[in-house]
């Protein structure tokens, strides 16, 4: 008789006892490690030059607009040139409401200022955190001939966590940009 009752204490401890719902595995998302940087100097046909990256490829429009394009990572820097003709304050005010354009999408928009009274560079670099389309904006300028404004696309869906080691990758290669830039 204890054998029956263990037995069909063992059934049933069977059929009700462990039940799990199946659940499909969470996306992965890949681990993004980048080679270090080596720089070139680019002196373009336009009015300024800069180091670049040698990972990315350089593409010089007649438009003088340059874009650095990244290919592991999928993303550009575009970037154009605008003479300043008494419109420094036009400029500068598309330069900065530009970032905001991404606040619906933006958790914070930083910036980080440049000052290079020795080369007469000056702007600010706009650091978009969020699931926004493009993660920087920024600005060149000497405040009297010239002004450059470049902003970083990826072209893939804008989540920033997955994205952001290329995104930590391409703000310093971004630093090293703005701190190289020199006006002709």
């Amino acid at each position: 008789m204890p054998i029956k009752k263990f037995f069909f204490f063992g059934i049933l401890l069977y059929l009700f006892g462990c039940k799990s719902d199946v659940q499909p595995k969470p996306k992965a998302y890949l681990r993004l490690t980048y080679e270090r940087p080596n720089y070139k100097i680019i002196k373009t046909a336009s009015n300024f030059s800069f180091q670049h990256n040698l990972s990315a490829k350089l593409k010089i429009s007649k438009n003088k607009s340059l874009q650095l394009m990244y290919p592991d990572m999928k993303a550009t820097l575009y970037m154009n040139y605008n003479s300043v003709r008494e419109n420094i304050d036009s400029l500068l005010n598309d330069a900065y409401q530009l970032p905001f354009k991404h606040i619906s999408k933006a958790e914070s928009i930083p910036e980080k200022i440049f000052i290079n009274d020795e080369k007469k560079v000056y702007g600010t670099l706009f650091s978009v955190v969020g699931d926004a389309a493009s993660q920087f904006q920024f600005f060149l300028t000497d405040s009297v001939n010239h002004f450059l404004v470049g902003s970083v696309y990826f072209y893939a869906r804008p989540n920033y966590d997955s994205l952001f080691p290329a995104i930590k990758f391409l703000e310093k290669d971004l630093f090293h940009l703005i701190e190289t830039f020199e006006w002709k």
